[in-house]
């Protein structure tokens, strides 16, 4: 199967940037559809792996429902390098994060309903697709222009905004693997392989996921305080699948085997699967707490993503040899309990460096 090869933007010597874009039709019009991404951040290679063994999966059982793929989803931010680093988090020309340029896609709804009213709820979600979709175009063709993270964010939420599930795919610097889930979907998080779950709530941050769901979420909450129930059609994910700059052949296949039992549950794919069994630890968003460096030094990282910690425990031994031998070394401590999903990548810091995330007020999920 060869890619469609997909216009995001063009270099200042007019040479076109593309990327590969993998498409399935599925077998069944009924089954959701869906959009799976990789890479939007230059370093967070191991999304591709995984797309990879999907891909693998998916010739040899066609899919249900329509599957998009697309891996290497920022060439820009892919060959942002210095020396042996991928530099790609943020766009060189404005500073902003590349993960953060997406539309926040919001229509008047009193008017847009008044419009469609009688709808049924299918008749509404398809009109709503094509409203969001008319705006993102309406955003790309604008005559004052967009900047070169918009275009390629925009035009990668249009093809994300055709899916029913969305799958953005990213990695942390030094990481274990952990899942963004909006909180009305709070029963996915057993649908995955994934040990630690983020509870999203319905505010828009730039992010791909919120990109998605925003929208069709305002939406329900709209017609409930009209009187009228209508479930949200759409769903969307952020998945952080370990650590950047890495490729791990053996973990992806075990990563897209979870995504892939994760559509086998909502019908995507005929065959059954079944998530891996694991304790699962889950919070909301406002309880992921980042830890910063009290002082500047290098520092040795006491303890592995994925682990649990209690209050007190060492998490950093911070050195500094400009001082008197005895203030050469330190502990830092946890300052409350919890999970440490990923921490900072190099052993050098300055004083307010964010060394470790650490999921506070955990609950088990089952």
């Amino acid at each position: 199967m060869q890619p469609q090869l997909l216009a995001v933007g063009e270099l200042a010597a007019g040479q076109t940037l593309t990327v590969p874009v993998y498409r399935f039709i599925g077998s069944d019009p009924a089954a959701p559809s869906v959009y799976i991404q990789a890479n939007v951040h230059g370093a967070e290679v191991q999304g591709n792996a995984v797309i990879l063994q999907l891909l693998r999966y998916l010739r040899q059982y066609p899919p249900k429902g329509n599957v998009t793929l697309v891996p290497l989803a920022n060439p820009l931010g892919i060959n942002q390098k210095s020396g042996e680093f991928t530099l790609g988090r943020f766009d060189p020309i404005t500073g902003e994060n590349w993960n953060r340029q997406y539309l926040d896609n919001q229509l008047s709804l009193s008017h847009w309903l008044s419009q469609h009213q009688g709808y049924s709820d299918c008749e509404l979600v398809a009109a709503y697709r094509q409203a969001l979709i008319a705006n993102l175009q309406t955003r790309l063709q604008s005559p004052w222009g967009v900047t070169t993270g918009q275009r390629l964010a925009y035009t990668l939420q249009l093809l994300a905004t055709e899916a029913d599930i969305v799958l953005d795919l990213h990695t942390g610097p030094k990481s274990c693997r952990h899942l963004y889930c909006p909180e009305y979907q709070r029963h996915a998080a057993m649908q995955f392989s994934i040990p630690f779950t983020l509870f999203i709530p319905n505010l828009f941050g730039g992010a791909m996921d919120e990109a998605i769901f925003c929208p069709w979420w305002r939406l329900s909450d709209y017609l409930a305080s009209c009187g009228r129930q209508f479930e949200i059609p759409v769903v969307a994910f952020t998945l952080e699948l370990g650590e950047q700059e890495l490729i791990d052949m053996a973990q992806a296949q075990q990563d897209a085997q979870g995504i892939l039992a994760f559509l086998s549950v909502r019908g995507v794919i005929a065959e059954p699967m079944l998530p891996l069994e694991m304790p699962r630890y889950g919070t909301h968003l406002k309880n992921y707490r980042k830890f910063h460096a009290p002082q500047a030094g290098l520092v040795q990282y006491l303890v592995a993503p994925g682990s649990l910690v209690k209050q007190g425990d060492p998490l950093v031994r911070l050195l500094r040899l400009d001082l008197p031998e005895s203030e050469q070394e330190q502990l830092l401590t946890a300052p409350e309990a919890g999970a440490a999903i990923l921490h900072f990548a190099s052993a050098a810091v300055q004083q307010g460096t964010e060394l470790y995330k650490i999921m506070t007020q955990l609950t088990e999920i089952s």
